[in-house]
């Protein structure tokens, strides 16, 4: 799948899982590559132009011996909520990383519509994950399942 930086929705349907966690500080990791860089980016202004405070950005490569310096940058400062920007194999290292030896958790993680993919599910380590489409709709982990939801429209 190729990468495209993130949708006007789907940045509007992130904001939105970040404000029904409560959060005001956030951690934001991604893929190396340009298009997630962009999208890295762009969420971090909306959020800081939102008042909010981003602590950390951290990328990392689909593949590495073991995510263990990444994932220590992305949750050394306590955000309340993590964004995750990125394809599912790099993000399946990662995210087990995390799990493995951080106080990271998925409930408190949002993320791009790039990881709504049942391999993320079917890892067994990302139930709560909850993340936007590009349509500007949701999706989230329950278990081993990914179970999406299509955009509400706008209510008056």
């Amino acid at each position: 799948m190729e990468a495209t930086p993130v949708t006007g929705p789907e940045l509007a349907a992130l904001l939105r899982l970040l404000g029904d966690l409560d959060a005001h500080s956030i951690a934001i990791g991604h893929a190396r590559d340009d298009p997630f860089r962009t999208a890295a980016a762009e969420v971090a202004a909306a959020w800081r132009d939102g008042g909010g405070v981003v602590t950390a950005t951290a990328d990392w490569p689909e593949e590495a011996a073991s995510w263990l310096r990444q994932a220590r940058r992305l949750t050394a400062y306590a955000p309340d909520a993590w964004v995750v920007l990125a394809r599912p194999p790099g993000w399946l290292g990662m995210g087990r990383r995390l799990a493995a030896s951080t106080d990271w958790t998925p409930t408190r993680t949002v993320a791009g519509s790039a990881l709504a993919d049942a391999s993320v599910a079917a890892a067994g380590v990302f139930d709560g994950l909850r993340g936007a489409t590009a349509d500007g709709g949701t999706w989230y982990v329950r278990g081993r399942l990914l179970v999406t939801h299509p955009p509400t429209p706008d209510c008056p």
